[in-house]
């Protein structure tokens, strides 16, 4: 079966993408009902209670978020500021639409066949999928009722907020681990590092399977001995089953032109073929299977 259908997406690069999709922002929920028109009130009460949403787009694509054909949401929010985001209309909550719990459902009824045939299913990304909680966790209680894979692309930060209902209901984990040294996570995010850690430590111990992700800037995070410590606490969670070494590239530099934020990167070149094979084989070092 050979599928690429992409809707939605803004035209951003998504890390582990080979190159930029270009999609006008808004489509995506054309065929669906209505966007839930509400009253404040009404609108916090649905986002509180899960049974809606701030979304920033959804895609349907292969190979890209996990196993198979993926449906990808995109849902609006995060806490960090990565200096290299490629998705910076991601950042505050409310820049998204407004979606009902039933929509998204809707939308894994129509796929399922394709889920199916490509192994694949549902995974929610962002932003932090986690500054949505109550939304994750009816959206991923509903796709295993339909007997739907599923995943979640997180930087870990809010893992203190993934509860054993989410755990429970987690297939893949694909988790990224932004560096292994505090203070170049910090200078990187502006966060810790520690709950990323924590985070991890708690999908090892319950057995969720994981894929790590690790972006590669030159001058940033590629430091060796950064390296070898992120290489090293990957190693440490038994469900890691593969590790991503994604290359940096500027095809999101334009988004932080366009909402008036100041981009630290403009002059940062993509990482050499020297540079990523010797980062890929730190991790390989240390027993892990690295793409």
């Amino acid at each position: 079966m050979s599928i690429d259908v992409r809707e939605g997406v803004t035209g951003e690069y998504r890390p582990g993408r080979s190159a930029a999709v270009e999609r006008p922002r808004g489509r995506g929920f054309g065929d669906l009902p209505a966007l839930l028109e509400l009253g404040r009130s009404d609108e916090l009460a649905g986002v509180r209670d899960g049974s809606a949403a701030w979304l920033h787009s959804w895609e349907l694509v292969t190979s890209v978020d996990g196993p198979g054909t993926r449906l990808t949401i995109f849902l609006n929010g995060c806490p960090l500021r990565c200096q290299y985001c490629h998705n910076p209309d991601t950042m505050r909550t409310r820049q998204g639409q407004l979606v009902s719990l039933e929509e998204i459902v809707a939308k894994l009824h129509r796929y399922r066949r394709v889920f199916r045939a490509t192994r694949g299913g549902l995974t929610i990304s962002g932003g932090e999928p986690m500054m949505q909680p109550a939304f994750v966790q009816r959206l991923l209680r509903a796709a295993k009722e339909l007997g739907i894979h599923t995943a979640m692309d997180t930087s870990g930060n809010l893992g203190g907020r993934v509860n054993s209902e989410i755990m429970d209901d987690l297939d893949l984990v694909l988790l990224d681990v932004k560096s292994g040294d505090p203070a170049t996570y910090r200078r990187v995010t502006g966060a810790d590092l520690a709950p990323t850690l924590e985070f991890g430590d708690r999908l090892s111990r319950a057995g969720v399977e994981t894929w790590v992700r690790f972006v590669l800037v030159p001058g940033l995070t590629d430091d060796e001995a950064n390296v070898r410590l992120a290489a090293r606490h990957v190693a440490a969670w038994g469900s890691v089953s593969r590790v991503e070494v994604l290359p940096f590239h500027q095809m999101g530099r334009d988004k932080w032109a366009n909402l008036g934020l100041t981009y630290e990167l403009e002059g940062t070149q993509p990482p050499t073929p020297e540079l990523l094979e010797r980062v890929r084989a730190q991790f390989r070092s240390e027993g892990l299977t690295v793409y």
